[in-house]
Protein backbone atom coordinates (compact mmCIF):
# COMPACT_ATOMS: atom_id res chain seq x y z
CA UNK A 1 0.00 0.00 0.00
CA UNK A 2 1.37 3.35 -1.02
CA UNK A 3 2.11 5.21 2.52
CA UNK A 4 0.27 8.67 2.08
CA UNK A 5 0.41 11.89 4.19
CA UNK A 6 -1.08 11.73 7.83
CA UNK A 7 -4.38 13.29 7.15
CA UNK A 8 -5.48 16.32 9.88
CA UNK A 9 -8.92 17.28 10.34
CA UNK A 10 -11.42 17.97 13.38
CA UNK A 11 -14.39 17.36 15.05
CA UNK A 12 -17.93 19.14 14.15
CA UNK A 13 -20.23 16.95 16.18
CA UNK A 14 -20.25 14.59 19.01
CA UNK A 15 -23.70 12.71 19.66
CA UNK A 16 -22.50 9.90 22.13
CA UNK A 17 -20.53 7.33 20.63
CA UNK A 18 -20.30 8.69 17.26
CA UNK A 19 -18.21 11.58 15.77
CA UNK A 20 -18.48 13.17 13.04
CA UNK A 21 -15.05 14.58 11.55
CA UNK A 22 -14.44 17.67 8.74
CA UNK A 23 -10.83 16.73 6.85
CA UNK A 24 -10.24 18.95 3.96
CA UNK A 25 -8.30 16.34 1.87
CA UNK A 26 -7.09 12.60 1.55
CA UNK A 27 -10.70 11.67 3.60
CA UNK A 28 -9.67 8.34 5.79
CA UNK A 29 -11.81 5.45 3.83
CA UNK A 30 -14.19 2.97 5.53
CA UNK A 31 -12.58 0.86 8.78
CA UNK A 32 -9.37 3.14 8.88
CA UNK A 33 -8.95 4.08 12.71
CA UNK A 34 -8.53 8.42 13.34
CA UNK A 35 -7.81 9.17 16.61
CA UNK A 36 -8.83 12.72 18.43
CA UNK A 37 -8.79 14.19 21.96
CA UNK A 38 -6.45 16.61 24.18
CA UNK A 39 -3.65 13.87 24.13
CA UNK A 40 -4.79 11.79 20.86
CA UNK A 41 -6.07 8.51 23.13
CA UNK A 42 -9.54 8.70 22.01
CA UNK A 43 -10.01 6.46 18.98
CA UNK A 44 -12.47 6.05 16.24
CA UNK A 45 -12.74 4.28 13.32
CA UNK A 46 -14.47 5.47 10.41
CA UNK A 47 -17.91 3.47 9.35
CA UNK A 48 -19.58 6.18 6.89
CA UNK A 49 -18.18 8.86 4.01
CA UNK A 50 -20.69 11.76 4.56
CA UNK A 51 -19.79 13.83 1.65
CA UNK A 52 -16.08 15.40 0.09
CA UNK A 53 -15.02 16.47 3.10
CA UNK A 54 -16.92 14.66 6.06
CA UNK A 55 -16.71 11.30 7.57
CA UNK A 56 -18.99 9.87 10.24
CA UNK A 57 -16.85 7.47 12.67
CA UNK A 58 -17.86 5.41 15.58
CA UNK A 59 -15.71 6.05 19.16
CA UNK A 60 -14.01 2.66 20.33
CA UNK A 61 -13.01 4.36 23.30
CA UNK A 62 -15.05 6.71 25.67
CA UNK A 63 -15.87 10.13 24.56
CA UNK A 64 -15.88 11.97 27.75
CA UNK A 65 -13.87 15.40 27.28
CA UNK A 66 -13.92 15.11 23.36
CA UNK A 67 -15.50 18.53 21.68
CA UNK A 68 -16.26 20.26 18.81
CA UNK A 69 -12.99 22.23 17.07
CA UNK A 70 -10.70 19.18 18.31
CA UNK A 71 -7.79 18.11 16.32
CA UNK A 72 -8.07 14.30 14.76
CA UNK A 73 -5.36 12.60 12.49
CA UNK A 74 -5.89 9.20 10.62
CA UNK A 75 -2.27 7.57 9.51
CA UNK A 76 -4.97 5.60 7.15
CA UNK A 77 -4.10 2.46 8.81
CA UNK A 78 -6.97 0.23 9.95
CA UNK A 79 -7.16 -1.27 13.57
CA UNK A 80 -4.21 -3.81 14.05
CA UNK A 81 -3.27 -6.53 16.51
CA UNK A 82 -0.23 -8.74 17.39
CA UNK A 83 0.47 -12.16 15.87
CA UNK A 84 2.97 -14.48 16.72
CA UNK A 85 4.29 -17.59 18.95
CA UNK A 86 4.67 -14.66 21.70
CA UNK A 87 0.87 -14.28 22.20
CA UNK A 88 0.69 -17.49 23.48
CA UNK A 89 -0.34 -17.75 27.60
CA UNK A 90 -1.74 -13.83 27.34
CA UNK A 91 -4.72 -11.86 27.63
CA UNK A 92 -5.20 -8.75 24.82
CA UNK A 93 -8.12 -6.40 24.16
CA UNK A 94 -8.88 -5.71 20.74
CA UNK A 95 -6.45 -2.69 20.42
CA UNK A 96 -3.65 -5.49 20.79
CA UNK A 97 -2.79 -3.72 24.43
CA UNK A 98 -2.05 -7.06 26.92
CA UNK A 99 -4.51 -7.21 30.01
CA UNK A 100 -2.24 -9.52 32.46
CA UNK A 101 1.04 -6.98 32.72
CA UNK A 102 3.05 -8.57 29.94
CA UNK A 103 5.07 -6.61 27.66
CA UNK A 104 4.77 -7.08 24.01
CA UNK A 105 8.76 -7.35 22.11
CA UNK A 106 9.19 -4.54 20.23
CA UNK A 107 10.02 -6.81 17.19
CA UNK A 108 6.38 -7.64 16.96
CA UNK A 109 4.60 -8.07 13.47
CA UNK A 110 1.04 -6.28 13.72
CA UNK A 111 -1.58 -7.08 11.02
CA UNK A 112 -5.20 -5.79 10.17
CA UNK A 113 -8.02 -6.72 11.72
CA UNK A 114 -9.89 -6.85 8.53
CA UNK A 115 -9.43 -9.49 6.26
CA UNK A 116 -10.61 -11.69 3.45
CA UNK A 117 -11.71 -15.18 4.08
CA UNK A 118 -9.21 -17.36 1.90
CA UNK A 119 -10.38 -18.28 -1.34
CA UNK A 120 -12.09 -21.27 -2.50
CA UNK A 121 -9.06 -22.73 -4.14
CA UNK A 122 -7.00 -22.94 -0.83
CA UNK A 123 -9.64 -24.42 0.99
CA UNK A 124 -9.51 -28.42 1.92
CA UNK A 125 -12.74 -30.29 0.63
CA UNK A 126 -12.30 -33.57 2.92
CA UNK A 127 -14.93 -33.64 6.20
CA UNK A 128 -12.87 -35.11 8.96
CA UNK A 129 -14.30 -35.72 12.51
CA UNK A 130 -12.98 -33.22 15.26
CA UNK A 131 -13.14 -35.40 18.27
CA UNK A 132 -13.37 -33.25 21.96
CA UNK A 133 -13.76 -36.62 24.52
CA UNK A 134 -17.12 -35.44 25.54
CA UNK A 135 -19.51 -38.75 24.79
CA UNK A 136 -23.18 -37.22 23.73
CA UNK A 137 -20.96 -34.80 21.43
CA UNK A 138 -17.98 -37.28 19.78
CA UNK A 139 -21.53 -40.03 19.37
CA UNK A 140 -24.54 -37.86 18.34
CA UNK A 141 -23.08 -34.69 17.11
CA UNK A 142 -19.99 -35.52 15.54
CA UNK A 143 -18.41 -31.91 14.88
CA UNK A 144 -16.20 -31.55 11.58
CA UNK A 145 -12.52 -30.20 11.45
CA UNK A 146 -12.58 -26.70 10.31
CA UNK A 147 -16.39 -26.28 10.87
CA UNK A 148 -18.53 -24.27 12.75
CA UNK A 149 -20.51 -25.69 15.93
CA UNK A 150 -22.97 -23.45 17.70
CA UNK A 151 -24.33 -24.16 20.81
CA UNK A 152 -27.41 -22.81 21.48
CA UNK A 153 -28.81 -22.12 24.70
CA UNK A 154 -30.26 -19.75 27.36
CA UNK A 155 -28.72 -17.94 30.57
CA UNK A 156 -27.44 -20.46 33.18
CA UNK A 157 -27.57 -23.80 31.30
CA UNK A 158 -24.12 -24.68 31.34
CA UNK A 159 -22.23 -23.05 27.84
CA UNK A 160 -19.25 -21.24 28.82
CA UNK A 161 -18.51 -24.41 31.04
CA UNK A 162 -18.85 -26.62 28.41
CA UNK A 163 -16.62 -24.40 26.30
CA UNK A 164 -14.13 -24.60 28.99
CA UNK A 165 -13.86 -28.15 28.78
CA UNK A 166 -13.44 -28.44 25.51
CA UNK A 167 -10.30 -25.89 25.74
CA UNK A 168 -8.80 -28.53 28.14
CA UNK A 169 -9.62 -31.75 25.93
CA UNK A 170 -8.07 -29.91 22.27
CA UNK A 171 -4.40 -29.10 24.38
CA UNK A 172 -5.29 -32.55 25.67
CA UNK A 173 -6.00 -34.74 22.45
CA UNK A 174 -4.96 -32.40 19.44
CA UNK A 175 -1.81 -30.56 21.01
CA UNK A 176 -3.31 -28.01 19.10
CA UNK A 177 -3.50 -24.10 19.88
CA UNK A 178 -6.76 -22.64 21.57
CA UNK A 179 -8.17 -18.81 21.01
CA UNK A 180 -10.56 -17.61 23.32
CA UNK A 181 -12.41 -14.48 22.34
CA UNK A 182 -14.84 -13.24 24.61
CA UNK A 183 -17.55 -11.10 23.30
CA UNK A 184 -19.75 -9.01 25.70
CA UNK A 185 -19.32 -11.18 28.79
CA UNK A 186 -18.77 -10.19 32.24
CA UNK A 187 -15.15 -9.25 33.27
CA UNK A 188 -15.41 -11.87 35.82
CA UNK A 189 -15.86 -14.27 33.47
CA UNK A 190 -12.99 -13.34 31.74
CA UNK A 191 -10.88 -12.95 34.74
CA UNK A 192 -12.19 -16.43 36.34
CA UNK A 193 -11.24 -18.17 32.85
CA UNK A 194 -7.79 -16.68 32.67
CA UNK A 195 -7.56 -18.46 36.09
CA UNK A 196 -8.80 -21.70 35.71
CA UNK A 197 -6.74 -22.32 32.56
CA UNK A 198 -3.65 -21.03 34.05
CA UNK A 199 -4.42 -23.64 37.13
CA UNK A 200 -5.13 -26.57 34.60
CA UNK A 201 -2.20 -25.97 33.11
CA UNK A 202 -3.17 -25.15 29.33
CA UNK A 203 -2.81 -21.54 29.04
CA UNK A 204 0.45 -21.87 27.47
CA UNK A 205 -0.98 -23.15 24.55
CA UNK A 206 -3.81 -20.49 24.24
CA UNK A 207 -4.27 -17.06 23.33
CA UNK A 208 -7.20 -14.86 24.82
CA UNK A 209 -8.96 -11.85 23.56
CA UNK A 210 -12.07 -9.87 25.08
CA UNK A 211 -14.30 -7.50 24.57
CA UNK A 212 -16.08 -6.94 27.77
CA UNK A 213 -19.71 -6.43 28.27
CA UNK A 214 -18.84 -2.42 29.71
CA UNK A 215 -16.98 -1.70 26.48
CA UNK A 216 -18.12 0.41 23.81
CA UNK A 217 -20.11 -1.30 21.16
CA UNK A 218 -17.66 -0.40 18.29
CA UNK A 219 -15.37 -2.43 20.41
CA UNK A 220 -17.29 -5.45 21.50
CA UNK A 221 -18.24 -5.21 17.51
CA UNK A 222 -14.04 -5.86 16.34
CA UNK A 223 -13.01 -8.29 19.10
CA UNK A 224 -14.21 -11.41 16.76
CA UNK A 225 -12.18 -9.96 13.68
CA UNK A 226 -9.35 -9.51 16.07
CA UNK A 227 -9.57 -12.98 17.44
CA UNK A 228 -9.68 -14.20 13.65
CA UNK A 229 -6.68 -12.47 12.39
CA UNK A 230 -4.33 -13.91 15.89
CA UNK A 231 -5.99 -17.27 14.90
CA UNK A 232 -5.00 -17.08 11.19
CA UNK A 233 -1.54 -16.55 11.73
CA UNK A 234 -1.27 -20.01 13.62
CA UNK A 235 -3.30 -21.56 10.54
CA UNK A 236 -1.30 -20.01 7.77
CA UNK A 237 1.98 -19.27 9.13
CA UNK A 238 2.27 -22.13 11.65
CA UNK A 239 0.29 -24.72 9.97
CA UNK A 240 -1.50 -25.45 13.55
CA UNK A 241 -5.16 -26.43 13.78
CA UNK A 242 -6.40 -23.74 16.32
CA UNK A 243 -9.57 -24.47 17.88
CA UNK A 244 -11.41 -21.27 18.15
CA UNK A 245 -14.27 -20.07 20.97
CA UNK A 246 -16.19 -17.83 20.77
CA UNK A 247 -18.52 -16.40 23.84
CA UNK A 248 -20.63 -15.21 22.63
CA UNK A 249 -21.85 -14.55 18.95
CA UNK A 250 -25.23 -13.43 19.79
CA UNK A 251 -23.20 -10.24 21.65
CA UNK A 252 -21.38 -9.54 18.42
CA UNK A 253 -24.93 -9.53 16.33
CA UNK A 254 -26.09 -7.21 19.24
CA UNK A 255 -23.08 -5.31 19.37
CA UNK A 256 -23.90 -4.74 15.24
CA UNK A 257 -26.96 -4.03 15.86
CA UNK A 258 -26.04 -1.11 18.70
CA UNK A 259 -23.35 0.62 15.97
CA UNK A 260 -26.29 0.74 13.53
CA UNK A 261 -28.89 2.15 15.65
CA UNK A 262 -26.00 4.74 16.36
CA UNK A 263 -25.60 5.43 12.65
CA UNK A 264 -29.22 5.96 12.05
CA UNK A 265 -30.27 2.95 10.02
CA UNK A 266 -33.66 2.08 10.26
CA UNK A 267 -34.48 -1.20 12.15
CA UNK A 268 -35.42 -4.48 10.48
CA UNK A 269 -37.36 -7.30 12.43
CA UNK A 270 -37.33 -7.47 16.02
CA UNK A 271 -34.72 -4.02 15.51
CA UNK A 272 -31.65 -6.15 13.99
CA UNK A 273 -29.76 -4.22 11.87
CA UNK A 274 -30.97 -4.81 8.21
CA UNK A 275 -26.86 -5.46 7.78
CA UNK A 276 -27.13 -8.69 10.14
CA UNK A 277 -26.13 -11.28 7.46
CA UNK A 278 -23.90 -9.50 5.61
CA UNK A 279 -21.66 -8.79 8.73
CA UNK A 280 -22.20 -12.06 10.42
CA UNK A 281 -21.06 -13.94 7.14
CA UNK A 282 -18.08 -11.78 7.36
CA UNK A 283 -17.07 -12.92 10.09
CA UNK A 284 -18.10 -16.60 9.81
CA UNK A 285 -16.37 -17.09 6.79
CA UNK A 286 -13.34 -16.63 7.90
CA UNK A 287 -13.11 -19.63 9.90
CA UNK A 288 -12.19 -22.48 7.30
CA UNK A 289 -10.18 -25.56 7.08
CA UNK A 290 -7.98 -25.04 4.48
CA UNK A 291 -4.65 -26.82 3.12
CA UNK A 292 -2.19 -25.36 5.63
CA UNK A 293 -4.44 -26.00 9.00
CA UNK A 294 -7.91 -25.47 9.77
CA UNK A 295 -9.96 -23.42 12.37
CA UNK A 296 -12.20 -24.67 14.19
CA UNK A 297 -15.08 -23.02 15.59
CA UNK A 298 -17.34 -23.71 18.95
CA UNK A 299 -19.68 -21.00 19.39
CA UNK A 300 -21.70 -20.12 22.04
CA UNK A 301 -24.64 -18.36 20.97
CA UNK A 302 -27.57 -16.93 23.48
CA UNK A 303 -30.97 -17.70 22.85
CA UNK A 304 -33.44 -14.52 23.69
CA UNK A 305 -36.13 -15.74 25.98
CA UNK A 306 -35.34 -19.78 24.72
CA UNK A 307 -36.76 -18.67 21.52
CA UNK A 308 -34.75 -20.55 18.51
CA UNK A 309 -36.96 -18.51 15.76
CA UNK A 310 -35.37 -15.45 16.61
CA UNK A 311 -33.71 -13.51 13.78
CA UNK A 312 -29.93 -14.30 15.40
CA UNK A 313 -30.34 -17.54 15.96
CA UNK A 314 -31.70 -18.32 12.50
CA UNK A 315 -28.87 -16.87 10.80
CA UNK A 316 -26.72 -18.14 12.86
CA UNK A 317 -27.61 -21.52 12.18
CA UNK A 318 -27.09 -21.37 8.74
CA UNK A 319 -23.49 -21.28 9.06
CA UNK A 320 -23.12 -24.25 11.62
CA UNK A 321 -22.08 -27.83 10.37
CA UNK A 322 -23.13 -29.07 13.84
CA UNK A 323 -25.91 -27.29 16.29
CA UNK A 324 -25.51 -28.06 20.16
CA UNK A 325 -28.64 -27.00 21.57
CA UNK A 326 -28.31 -26.84 25.57
CA UNK A 327 -31.83 -28.02 27.54
CA UNK A 328 -33.35 -25.65 30.67
CA UNK A 329 -35.08 -28.89 31.32
CA UNK A 330 -32.05 -31.64 31.71
CA UNK A 331 -30.08 -29.17 33.38
CA UNK A 332 -32.46 -28.67 36.18
CA UNK A 333 -32.60 -32.66 35.99
CA UNK A 334 -29.04 -32.61 36.74
CA UNK A 335 -28.14 -34.11 33.25
CA UNK A 336 -24.89 -32.29 32.42
CA UNK A 337 -24.10 -31.76 30.09
CA UNK A 338 -27.20 -30.39 29.69
CA UNK A 339 -27.42 -31.18 25.81
CA UNK A 340 -30.88 -31.97 24.37
CA UNK A 341 -29.73 -35.43 22.13
CA UNK A 342 -33.00 -34.82 19.81
CA UNK A 343 -33.13 -31.21 19.32
CA UNK A 344 -29.07 -30.82 18.48
CA UNK A 345 -27.90 -32.25 15.01
CA UNK A 346 -24.76 -32.78 13.04
CA UNK A 347 -24.25 -32.51 9.02
CA UNK A 348 -21.09 -35.28 9.56
CA UNK A 349 -23.60 -37.14 11.09
CA UNK A 350 -23.87 -40.15 7.42
CA UNK A 351 -22.18 -42.91 7.13
CA UNK A 352 -19.92 -41.84 4.88
CA UNK A 353 -18.15 -39.57 7.20
CA UNK A 354 -18.34 -41.32 10.33
CA UNK A 355 -18.68 -45.19 9.24
CA UNK A 356 -21.59 -47.22 9.19
CA UNK A 357 -21.14 -49.09 12.66
CA UNK A 358 -21.10 -45.53 14.44
CA UNK A 359 -23.90 -44.05 12.42
CA UNK A 360 -26.10 -46.89 13.09
CA UNK A 361 -25.28 -47.13 17.01
CA UNK A 362 -26.32 -43.22 16.46
CA UNK A 363 -29.52 -43.57 14.50
CA UNK A 364 -30.57 -46.88 17.43
CA UNK A 365 -29.98 -43.75 20.26
CA UNK A 366 -32.31 -41.25 18.93
CA UNK A 367 -34.89 -43.82 17.85
CA UNK A 368 -34.65 -45.22 21.65
CA UNK A 369 -34.97 -41.72 23.07
CA UNK A 370 -37.74 -40.76 20.63
CA UNK A 371 -39.43 -43.38 21.50
CA UNK A 372 -39.39 -42.76 25.32
CA UNK A 373 -39.99 -39.16 24.46
CA UNK A 374 -43.86 -40.25 22.95
CA UNK A 375 -43.77 -42.48 26.07
CA UNK A 376 -43.84 -39.98 28.57
CA UNK A 377 -47.22 -38.46 28.69
CA UNK A 378 -48.89 -42.48 29.21
CA UNK A 379 -46.36 -42.80 31.57
CA UNK A 380 -46.91 -39.32 33.51
CA UNK A 381 -50.94 -40.25 33.27
CA UNK A 382 -51.21 -44.10 34.04
CA UNK A 383 -47.50 -45.20 35.28
CA UNK A 384 -44.72 -47.22 33.65
CA UNK A 385 -46.90 -50.54 34.56
CA UNK A 386 -49.27 -49.69 32.03
CA UNK A 387 -46.69 -49.62 29.01
CA UNK A 388 -46.02 -53.15 27.07
CA UNK A 389 -43.37 -55.32 28.08
CA UNK A 390 -41.45 -54.12 24.82
CA UNK A 391 -42.09 -50.48 25.83
CA UNK A 392 -40.67 -50.46 29.09
CA UNK A 393 -37.53 -52.19 28.11
CA UNK A 394 -37.64 -48.98 25.50
CA UNK A 395 -37.80 -46.73 28.48
CA UNK A 396 -35.43 -48.58 31.06
CA UNK A 397 -32.88 -48.92 27.91
CA UNK A 398 -33.35 -44.75 27.21
CA UNK A 399 -32.86 -44.17 30.84
CA UNK A 400 -29.61 -45.72 31.33
CA UNK A 401 -28.85 -44.29 27.75
CA UNK A 402 -29.30 -40.53 28.88
CA UNK A 403 -27.52 -40.99 32.16
CA UNK A 404 -24.61 -42.31 30.37
CA UNK A 405 -24.34 -39.77 28.20
CA UNK A 406 -23.77 -37.13 31.20
CA UNK A 407 -19.93 -36.76 31.44
CA UNK A 408 -17.79 -35.16 35.14
CA UNK A 409 -15.98 -32.31 33.61
CA UNK A 410 -12.71 -30.92 34.27
CA UNK A 411 -13.60 -27.35 35.19
CA UNK A 412 -15.95 -28.45 37.34
CA UNK A 413 -14.10 -31.02 39.81
CA UNK A 414 -14.15 -28.30 42.36
CA UNK A 415 -17.69 -27.32 42.79
CA UNK A 416 -18.97 -31.70 42.59
CA UNK A 417 -17.40 -34.54 43.99
CA UNK A 418 -16.69 -35.70 40.96
CA UNK A 419 -13.21 -36.09 39.11
CA UNK A 420 -13.18 -35.01 35.79
CA UNK A 421 -13.20 -37.33 32.50
CA UNK A 422 -11.84 -37.29 28.85
CA UNK A 423 -13.37 -40.05 26.82
CA UNK A 424 -12.14 -41.50 23.33
CA UNK A 425 -15.06 -42.11 20.64
CA UNK A 426 -14.16 -45.85 20.70
CA UNK A 427 -14.95 -46.31 24.51
CA UNK A 428 -18.00 -43.89 24.05
CA UNK A 429 -19.77 -46.34 21.23
CA UNK A 430 -18.68 -49.64 22.48
CA UNK A 431 -20.57 -48.44 26.24
CA UNK A 432 -23.60 -46.88 23.93
CA UNK A 433 -24.07 -50.00 21.76
CA UNK A 434 -23.65 -52.54 24.69
CA UNK A 435 -26.59 -50.42 26.48
CA UNK A 436 -28.69 -50.90 23.76
CA UNK A 437 -28.23 -54.49 23.78
CA UNK A 438 -29.44 -54.67 27.39
CA UNK A 439 -26.46 -56.18 28.62
CA UNK A 440 -26.76 -54.22 31.76
CA UNK A 441 -30.24 -55.08 32.48
CA UNK A 442 -29.49 -56.24 36.49
CA UNK A 443 -28.21 -52.50 37.06
CA UNK A 444 -30.01 -49.70 38.59
CA UNK A 445 -29.71 -46.74 36.54
CA UNK A 446 -28.24 -44.34 38.93
CA UNK A 447 -24.55 -47.08 38.01
CA UNK A 448 -24.63 -44.85 34.98
CA UNK A 449 -24.73 -41.71 36.28
CA UNK A 450 -21.45 -38.96 36.12
CA UNK A 451 -19.16 -41.90 34.83
CA UNK A 452 -16.22 -41.83 31.83
CA UNK A 453 -16.20 -45.57 30.17
CA UNK A 454 -18.99 -48.53 30.18
CA UNK A 455 -16.65 -50.22 32.57
CA UNK A 456 -17.22 -48.22 35.53
CA UNK A 457 -20.43 -49.76 36.06
CA UNK A 458 -18.61 -53.12 36.67
CA UNK A 459 -15.90 -51.34 39.27
CA UNK A 460 -19.61 -49.63 41.12
CA UNK A 461 -20.59 -53.19 41.30
CA UNK A 462 -17.55 -54.50 42.92
CA UNK A 463 -17.54 -51.61 45.12
CA UNK A 464 -21.36 -52.51 46.84
CA UNK A 465 -20.07 -56.56 46.50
Amino acid sequence: MISQPKSIGYVVAVRGSVVDLNFEKNLPTINMVVKTGKAMDIILEVHMQLDKKHVRCVALTPTQGLSRGMKAESNYEHLKVPVGPETLGHMFDVFGNTLDDFVLPKKMEWRSIHNQPPPLTQRATTSQVFETGIKAIDVLLPLERGGKAGLFGGAGVGKTVLLTELIHNMVKNHQGVSMFCGIGERSREGLELYQEMKEAGVLKDMVMIFGQMNELPGTRFGVGHAALTMAEYFRDDEHKDVLLLIDNVFRFIQAGMEVSGLLGQMPSRLGYQPTMSTELSQLEERISNTKTGAITSIQAVYVPADDLTDPAAVHTFSHLSATITLSRKRASEGMYPAIDLLQSGSKMATPIVIGERHYNIAQKIRQTLAQYEELKDIIAMLGLEQLSLEDQKTVKRSRRLERFLTQPFYTTEQFTQYKGKNVSLKDALNGCERILNDEFNDHPESDFYMIGTIDEVKKKEEVIV
